[in-house]
């Protein structure tokens, strides 16, 4: 690998002789020129949300569909906060812990216009909010079936990351911790091992808590990263908005730039060989 400053139009070849441009994240027909996929819930207010989606300089939006009023059509919304003409709405069935349940909500999404790009869980135990992967699984099935654009939450599981895209899911996002824990990533290995397994997108899907989590997650290789909790629960959201934007980025040039070996002792930065004074 030579290097190369990256910028538009560079390409570059990491360490597994991968080509890098500066293409977009593709997810199904959708295309991201951001690898920072945001949520719209727990912000102060609606002002603060808004102004830290554009400070993120996300695409796409995430919206819990029991969040939305589809009672009254007319009356102004968290969609209407969010602005469908600035941002991909990916809706999500939060709130669902069982196939037919996850089902149900996908289907009142698109119903209401959110159309046919769904997040989804299904979780299977109150307390943590690990997802319930069988349950998963066949949703997925059924919802691809339907036409829908599936981007599954699951756990940090290979084997089941390969069966959703088998049954079609258009990427696969693994936890990182326990949603909303903040506690970034514990287990590095095992996402590794899922983003071998699959060719479709890696999303990293909860439990990032700072910049330098969001980093982690693209040197490792993540397609993207997706959270909520981290920006909306911090002190200044706007402010770790802007943080995270620079960390996914400098993340994934860090992948694509290929890190030095780790050493077991220290290396002279300036060797001694060659020099004619000593």
């Amino acid at each position: 690998m030579h290097a190369v400053e990256y910028s538009a139009g560079t390409v570059s070849n990491n360490d597994h002789g991968e080509k890098m441009t500066d293409e977009k994240l593709k997810i199904g027909k959708y295309e991201l020129s951001s690898r920072l996929i945001l949520g719209s819930g727990k912000y102060a207010s609606m002002e603060i949300m808004a102004e830290a989606l554009e400070a993120a300089g996300a695409d796409m939006v995430t919206v819990a569909v029991g969040r939305v009023n589809l009672d009254n059509p007319n009356e102004k919304n968290l969609i209407d906060f969010i602005g469908r003409d600035k941002y991909i709405i990916l809706s999500n069935t939060a709130g669902a812990y069982n196939t037919k349940d996850a089902i149900r909500i996908a289907r009142l999404g698109q119903a209401a216009g959110l159309g046919d790009l769904v997040k989804l869980e299904v979780i299977g135990d109150p307390k943590t909010l690990m997802p319930d992967t069988v349950s998963l699984l066949e949703a997925t099935k059924i919802l691809v079936a339907e036409g829908f654009t599936v981007m599954p939450y699951t756990n940090d599981d290979p084997v089941m990351a390969k069966r959703l895209e088998d049954a079609g899911a258009a990427c696969v996002m693994p936890l990182a911790a326990p949603i909303g824990s903040g506690r970034g990533i514990q287990n590095p290995l095992n996402l590794r091992f899922v983003m071998e397994a699959v060719q479709c997108p890696v999303i990293v899907d909860a439990g990032v808590g700072t910049a330098s989590d969001a980093a982690v997650c693209m040197e490792l290789g993540a397609d993207g990263v997706l959270m909520n909790t981290a920006i909306a629960s911090a002190r200044q959201p706007v402010l770790m908005a802007q943080a995270m934007r620079e960390a996914v980025s400098a993340g994934r040039k860090a992948y694509w730039a290929g890190r030095m070996s780790p050493k077991d002792y220290g290396v002279a930065s300036s060797p001694q060989e060659g020099l004619t004074i000593k």
